[in-house]
């Protein structure tokens, strides 16, 4: 039987709809206030257990019978304010699954980090599985939970775990509606005029749950492999949404200076009123960087394809309409 952890996210949801689909069976460990997306409710092969990753009596009852664990739950968010709760989550939550995965011996594992866990690249090349993080005192909170994350499969690996890793760029799709990234969608709907001068990776959701399942039925172990469709300017990017739903796109560019010093005012703003706003100086750091992510290694190791970018965004933007 197989575990997903955080199947009433985004991932999750869409990595659990596809393995029931394949005849799977599924126990889906979900927290007591939770909302089971509409389109698993009611399906068969699927047993929702309440828990948490947090808690290890749950956690512990939750894998009684498993084989395989798709570890997807995390805590996203480039709030200064929830760093803690993200460490918590993120960091000691993967602990705890691997403890307990190393107890049983025979649970194979598959860990959801991110490319924010990857290092930085030289000039003029691009970010692989190999790229060595030497930024912890610049990034994110997000990327330093999820590189610590990575690291206790890692220290579970060099214990005896068979797991297997996946960095997964941006994921897109129109299960994630206007939350998550699909923020990158409401921000265009709802007028942009500027355009950060960075690049990101996009990657569609079912893209990356069909690769974790290619990748768990294979017989390799102890690799991590970056998953990313393709890489994008923003300047493109929201020209594009922005295109597909029929409105006027940004045209001129922000500098990063100006996305700090508009990010530092509303951190002012949100402690006064105690709002919060999606441009944080983590985020607006992160919009005026060129990132961009090398396929190579799982496009050769088990052939995978990618969908295309451009067409993944008319579709989510056709739903959103």
């Amino acid at each position: 039987m197989i575990l997903v952890t955080g199947a009433t996210g985004f991932l999750g949801s869409v990595l659990t709809r596809n393995l029931i689909e394949q005849g799977e069976s599924v126990r889906t460990l979900k927290r007591s206030n939770s909302k089971i997306p509409e389109f698993l409710q009611n399906k068969k092969n699927v047993e929702w257990v309440e828990g948490d990753i947090n808690d290890l009596f749950s956690l512990e009852a939750a894998l009684e019978g498993i084989t395989q664990v798709y570890h997807t739950a995390a805590n996203i968010s480039f709030q200064p304010k929830d760093k803690a709760n993200m460490l918590r989550t993120n960091v000691e939550g993967t602990t705890n699954l691997v403890n307990l995965c190393l107890e049983k011996s025979h649970i194979r594992m598959l860990h959801v980090s991110s490319v924010a866990a990857l290092g930085k690249a030289k000039a003029g090349q691009l970010i692989d599985e190999n790229t060595f993080w030497d930024d912890a005192n610049q990034a994110s909170a997000y990327a330093l939970s999820k590189h610590l994350s990575e690291m206790e499969v890692w220290r579970g690996i060099a214990e005896g775990l068979d797991a297997l890793i996946v960095n997964p760029s941006i994921i897109i799709g129109k299960e994630c509606g206007w939350k998550g990234s699909g923020s990158l969608f409401s921000t265009v709907d709802r007028g942009l005029s500027r355009y950060p001068l960075g690049s990101c990776g996009l990657v569609t959701v079912t893209d990356v749950a069909m690769a974790m399942i290619q990748l768990m039925k294979s017989s390799m172990s102890a690799e991590r492999f970056v998953l990313n469709g393709e890489n994008w300017l923003y300047k493109d990017l929201f020209q594009e949404i922005a295109r597909q739903f029929g409105i006027k796109g940004p045209q001129k560019e922000v500098k990063e200076w100006q996305l700090l010093l508009a990010a530092n005012v509303l951190q002012w703003v949100g402690r006064i009123s105690g709002k919060t706003f999606g441009l944080t100086k983590e985020t607006a750091r992160s919009a005026s960087k060129i990132s961009e992510f090398s396929t190579e290694k799982i496009r050769k190791t088990i052939d995978f394809q990618f969908s295309p970018i451009r067409q993944s965004i008319a579709e989510i933007c056709q739903s959103l309409k």
